[in-house]
């Protein structure tokens, strides 16, 4: 009786506090204090007073990521990322001039090169030597004008923390906090990357993400069959491609595309800076024009057109050497914008949201089977239409195809069996928390603001998303899961654990067939011809 009593005290506590934190957060208290405007040049800027510390928080979100890369340049969209910090041409060189001339010796002297290197008939090795010293002669004397690092020193000395930036599938964002004082330095720094930034230190940078995509990637087996598993289930869409690149790719990237990228995407119009704390609009906004509007203006990048037809059999991957087994499925979903989105969140959280979700419970608590089950919605994207993907690791003396069959199991309850009115209603109170959390702090709020006004156009759409959440029914559910969790639109991928001495070569065997269970695909073996910026 006591701990019963004790629950539902703690269960009253936390809905005292949560009706707190709706009456503090609604959209009313936003729209006083929130002011967006449109510049000229197309740029949007999102200002939101939070008195309550003297500092600030800053989201740049650009609408533009991995799968914006171009044909035969993936992971340029990450590698323009690192790029970004990198300086501008007043920040991080002692002669800009001087530089300019030497940077573009180096562009000179790659595509030479490149151009030797790229020949498949009548290369000729001397020449290909001559060509990379002089390549690497150049990059010397263009690194004599560098001042490394101090675009983000100066930042720092300035009080800024949490420096940091990211590039999803979908976009690219950049983010740091900063005394409210200081707010003019960061317009003039953050202004001047995206108006003047210098692709210096291209390829010593190239080297660090190739370095990257090996630990990641080439030197994880999870990461290889990912890698895997997104090509298999895409056939056309640009989510088939990793985020870091083909490594052949990577390793003959130029200076020069990244510049072309960055005059593609990196224009106003493709642009949304949020910035939140102890700021007053009618004083900070000023302030933001004067550094963010003589940026020029430049058309918006053309939406893309690619469209993933829809899958009509089953397709797998299958890796089979000496590592901890694995097993992961997806399948394929529309957007974020279909109007069962919250229907998916519904699905994922009871599915397969922390101890009490029917995944963990399953595999994990009842059957002792795998030692780690999760479910999540929209991978590796959901810009646009993405995967409703279910991974499991299982415990020894169990394998990948036990968690296939108690997935399976769960999955078909989904689809046959009403969820409970506590497992809906625990979705839909989490759902709520998880959204007033995200406004809690002041580098979050600004996320939040940016992403729905990049995604919707309206950043009050974010408090629509309370009325979706709570519109979701028993029935949605079922009629969801019933519309996806289908054989045919199923990938799957795992990793079956095979003792280093029985190793068979390992060969692909028509991957996307139909016939589940036949294709065995790894990654590609390393070259290893050396170039300048690492191997090709």
């Amino acid at each position: 009786m006591v701990q019963v009593k004790r629950r539902i005290a703690a269960i009253f506590t936390c809905a005292i506090a949560l009706s707190c934190i709706v009456r503090a957060q609604d959209l009313a208290s936003f729209e006083k204090r929130t002011t967006v405007k449109v510049l000229p040049n197309g740029l949007t800027l999102i200002v939101c007073e939070r008195p309550e510390a003297p500092v600030f928080s800053f989201y740049t979100l650009v609408d533009a990521g991995s799968a914006d890369d171009p044909d035969g340049a993936s992971g340029i969209a990450h590698m323009f990322e690192h790029m970004a910090f990198k300086g501008t041409t007043e920040i991080g060189t002692t002669d800009y001039a001087a530089e300019k001339i030497a940077l573009a010796k180096v562009e000179t002297a790659y595509a030479a090169y490149d151009a030797e290197y790229r020949k498949r008939v009548g290369q000729s090795p001397e020449k290909l030597a001559q060509l990379l010293k002089a390549f690497q002669d150049a990059q010397a004397e263009a690194q004599k004008f560098v001042i490394p690092n101090q675009f983000s020193e100066i930042a720092e000395e300035n009080g800024a923390v949490g420096i940091n930036a990211n590039t999803t599938e979908d976009s690219t964002q950049y983010f740091w906090s900063m005394p409210s004082n200081r707010l003019e330095l960061w317009a003039y720094l953050e202004s001047q990357r995206i108006a003047h930034p210098v692709e210096r230190e291209f390829y010593k940078e190239r080297n660090v993400v190739q370095e990257e995509r090996r630990m990641r990637v080439d030197s994880s087996p999870v990461g290889r069959m990912v890698e895997q598993f997104l090509a298999t289930a895409y056939v056309a869409h640009p989510y088939r491609r990793p985020g870091v690149g083909w490594e052949s790719e990577i390793s003959q990237v130029s200076a020069t595309e990244a510049t072309t990228f960055h005059e593609k995407y990196y224009v106003p119009a493709n642009i949304v800076i949020a910035v939140v704390g102890d700021l007053k609009a009618s004083e900070t906004m000023p302030v933001l024009e004067r550094y963010f509007a003589p940026i020029p203006t430049a058309p918006r990048p053309e939406p893309m057109t690619t469209v993933e037809p829809p899958q009509v059999a089953e397709k797998s991957v299958i890796i089979r050497e000496a590592t901890q087994p694995f097993y992961i499925e997806g399948y394929h979903r529309p957007d974020y914008l279909d109007p069962d989105d919250s229907a998916y969140d519904a699905i994922s959280d009871i599915f397969s949201n922390g101890r009490t979700a029917r995944l963990f419970r399953s595999l994990v608590r009842d059957q002792s089977i795998a030692a780690e089950a999760q479910g999540f919605s929209g991978f590796p994207g959901d810009k646009y239409p993405g995967l409703f993907a279910v991974y499991a690791v299982p415990l020894p003396g169990h394998s990948p195809e036990e968690m296939r069959a108690s997935i399976h199991k769960e999955l078909d309850r989904l689809k046959t069996e009403d969820v409970t009115d506590a497992e809906l209603e625990r979705f839909k109170t989490r759902a709520r928390a998880d959204i007033l959390r995200g406004l809690a702090d002041n580098e979050g709020l600004a996320h939040q603001l940016a992403e729905y006004q990049t995604r919707f156009g309206d950043w009050r759409e974010l408090f629509n998303q309370l009325q979706k959440i709570d519109a979701v029914s028993k029935a949605d559910i079922r009629r969801v899961a019933n519309k996806i969790f289908t054989d045919n639109n199923r990938t799957s991928a795992r990793i079956e654990f095979v003792p280093p001495q029985r190793r068979a070569p390992q060969a692909a065997e028509g991957a996307g067939t139909g016939t589940p269970g036949t294709a065995m695909l790894t990654a590609p073996p390393a070259p290893t011809a050396q170039t300048a910026g690492g191997t090709k």
